[in-house]
């Protein structure tokens, strides 16, 4: 008896020391900037852990102000993915004071990520790709410096240029000073109005030159084929920083590829007779998913979100839905869709409301599917004249 009790009290013992094998758990904290690469970065951490969200709920990165909360997941995280600064400028002080050993993602930089510019100025027609309308990351930096060069080469004619006309100038504005001594207060009224239509033109302008030198759009998960480009990025991040579940990574990426592929090729099917239907968006923000689908955008009633339009801009989108046989203007869910309504009121023209944060759809690895099918759906509709 005092035997076999022996027995059992070393069994005991042995197996308190022996480590059974337990599910695989993410060592690495990781988080994500807004909901659709939030979704990308899930999809690759599911059944490890899931990644944290900056930019919940309805919100939008362009208004974006970071909670407390927030900035200490942030300020703890292993791993950052996000978009880059010209996307979510607020993260750019966080993530300067990350803690050493912290690794951070801009995947606007990703291998095989196409990069396309914004037309200028809204006032864009059919498919107008620019020179460097669709070119990798590694591309776009070499054109930037091509781009310094060409600044460079041009700086002495443009300052021969004002030399020549500045005493042309002056004599013009010795008269121009006579003209309004006459005009009067008629005069300064149409001063006001005229600085007003410049102070809009320049706003934009100036938010453009905020993009960068080559104002490129950021948002490049619109795209099925960049969004893929940053799976392969995320996997790669995420097996480097935590080998023991490398393998699930692979795994994971490799899946959520495949399903956006097949989502995206129902869409070019369902999206097909639409192809050559003129539409026109509240900024020029989808051109990405445009590109994909083969759909013809022919202007933006503004060029930033940040920056309303004013009378002049709203009559002249108002003219090109009359002359261009506009079929649709799509409005966005971040922003107030009254202005939308206003412009196309009188017109005939359809309206529907694009939604390119997926702010009404849950979080999670099937947001960005789940994106792909709302955003097509809008498309479908309203093109087909059912909105």
């Amino acid at each position: 008896m005092k035997h076999l009790l022996s027995s059992m009290s070393i069994l005991g013992l042995l197996a308190g020391s022996v480590s059974f094998p337990a599910l695989a758990q993410a060592e690495v904290k990781v988080v994500a900037s807004i909901k659709p690469i939030h979704s990308l970065v899930a999809s690759v951490m599911e059944g490890v852990g899931p990644p944290d969200l900056v930019v919940e709920g309805a919100g939008s990165p362009h208004t974006y102000s970071l909670r407390p909360s927030t900035a200490r997941k942030i300020a703890n995280a292993d791993v950052v993915f996000w978009v880059g600064p010209q996307m979510e400028s607020f993260l750019e002080t966080p993530l300067e004071n990350l803690a050493d050993g912290a690794t951070v993602v801009t995947l606007k930089d990703a291998h095989g990520l196409t990069l396309l510019n914004f037309r200028e100025g809204g006032n864009f027609e059919g498919h107008d790709h620019g020179d460097h309308a669709g070119e990798t990351a590694a591309e776009h930096a070499e054109h930037a410096g091509e781009a310094h060069e060409d600044h460079a080469d041009h700086a002495d004619e443009k300052h021969e240029d004002h030399a020549d006309h500045d005493h042309e100038k002056h004599e013009e504005h010795a008269d121009h000073e006579k003209h309004e001594e006459h005009a009067g207060h008629d005069h300064e009224k149409h001063e006001e109005h005229a600085d007003h239509e410049k102070h809009e033109e320049h706003a934009e302008h100036a938010d453009h030159a905020d993009h960068g030198a080559e104002a490129f759009d950021m948002h490049i998960w619109l795209s099925p084929q960049n969004a893929i480009a940053m799976l392969h990025e995320i996997e790669e991040t995420l097996s480097k920083a935590d080998p023991a579940n490398a393998a699930k990574y692979a795994a994971n990426a490799k899946a959520e590829a495949e399903e956006i592929s097949k989502v995206s090729d129902a869409l070019k099917a369902e999206l097909k007779g639409h192809q050559s239907k003129p539409f026109v968006v509240f900024h020029d923000a989808y051109r990405y998913f445009e590109e994909a689908y083969n759909l013809n955008a022919v202007g933006s009633v503004t060029v930033s979100p940040e920056v309303l339009p004013g009378a002049k801009r709203l009559t002249e989108v108002r003219e090109k839905l009359k002359n261009l046989g506009v079929s649709c203007v799509f409005s966005e869910a971040q922003f107030n869709p009254r202005m939308v309504a206003v412009l196309k009121e009188g017109t005939g023209v359809n309206s529907a409301e694009i939604d390119p944060l997926g702010s009404t759809l849950d979080s999670g690895p099937q947001l960005y599917t789940e994106l792909l099918k709302q955003m097509g759906s809008a498309f479908n509709t309203c093109l087909s004249g059912n909105s």
